[in-house]
């Protein structure tokens, strides 16, 4: 293996070992560089558990998530996940994009525990912290074994990513949703694509992902998109939303979850200071939309969805009643969007 030479012991006594103790927590087996990845580092861990339970009395109607990775090289500067990676002693800002934790042993920990007797087969979601399909996936292929031991257990599951690696899985899954309920749901809210890659840099360009979105509906899913988040002065415009729900439309998607972009934590920080670099008119327009919170005002919320809606009647994307796969689950904005009308899902 051409990392081998390349890992760092993490048994050894030294000042990298000393930087990120919180992997010691995380169950720190190596870290490992490579010149395909430059300038990112994946810490291999051996996870104790898969399963992650919702906190109780989220508004979320699913109750468990897997997340195969801590941090995530799309680097968007908005990312509401950022946060938890200061639970390992490193940053939300530039380590959350470069320091990249892999559960490696997550496929077979996750087989355990769906074999228990207590396990109830609940729903499962994927790509509700980081996301499954980002780059190192193609690496590290944790996807195909997770996928595999839900379905054998008979658990439904939804997947949400914005990543493109997910085509090589739609065989996979389309023999999954024979046996169980599958979602798989994209996320694209820009379609300029000069925004998108400073403010997503590490994500598949809005093309690439308009051809996934076509290529989960040839593979007979509805694939419904997550318009997530809005930014506030940047993509909020008649314009730039109309183009992106034609593409959308154009696409196949069957409906569409549109809401503003939250800023909770040091997301907040990273965001805004991303912002007077490159857009420094916009500074106090945001103090005045925000505040001192992590949300955006209901004046604002009501506004945006004046504007959503008819675009929405406009392009049918309202989603649909129902979904060509046979055994098809209820679709993930229902999942992410507990009860709001699923194409003007504003939290």
């Amino acid at each position: 293996m051409r990392w081998q030479g390349q890992a760092l012991d993490a048994g050894q006594s030294s000042d990298d070992d000393g930087a990120i103790p919180g992997l010691a927590r995380a169950g720190l087996v190596r870290s490992v560089q490579t010149p395909e990845f430059e300038g990112i580092t994946f810490h291999e861990v051996l996870c104790k558990s898969a399963l992650n339970r919702v906190p109780e009395g989220s508004a979320l109607p699913f109750r468990f998530t897997v997340n195969p990775f801590r941090g995530c090289t799309h680097a968007c500067r908005y990312c509401f996940a950022r946060p938890t990676h200061e639970y390992l002693d490193l940053d939300a800002g530039a380590d959350f994009d470069s320091q990249v934790v892999v559960k490696t042993n997550i496929a077979a920990v996750l087989r355990r525990e769906l074999a228990r007797r207590s396990w109830k087969g609940e729903p499962v979601a994927l790509g509700t912290n980081t996301d499954p399909y980002q780059r190192a996936e193609g690496r590290y292929r944790l996807m195909p074994g997770i996928i595999g031991a839900l379905t054998e257990s008979r658990t439904p599951f939804s997947i949400l990513t914005k990543g493109t690696l997910l085509r090589r899985d739609l065989p996979l899954l389309t023999m999954a949703a024979r046996q169980v309920p599958v979602s798989v749901a994209v996320s694209l809210a820009i379609h300029d694509p000069d925004l998108q890659a400073a403010v997503e840099p590490g994500t598949p360009s809005p093309r690439a992902r308009l051809e996934l979105i076509r290529a989960i509906t040839d593979a007979g899913f509805d694939c419904n998109v997550m318009v997530a988040p809005v930014i506030p002065f940047l993509t909020d415009s008649t314009r730039h939303l109309d183009g992106l729900f034609g593409a959308l439309a154009e696409a196949g998607a069957s409906g569409v979850t549109v809401f503003p972009m939250h800023l909770r934590g040091s997301t907040r920080g990273w965001f805004l200071n991303w912002l007077a670099q490159e857009h420094p008119a916009l500074v106090r327009r945001y103090r005045q939309l925000y505040g001192r919170g992590a949300y955006v005002t209901p004046e604002y919320k009501q506004w945006l969805r004046g504007r959503v809606a008819p675009l929405v009647e406009e392009y049918g994307l309202g989603g649909r009643d129902g979904h060509r796969q046979e055994a098809s689950p209820r679709p993930l904005h229902e999942l992410v969007g507990a009860g709001a009308p699923a194409a003007l899902t504003l939290f």
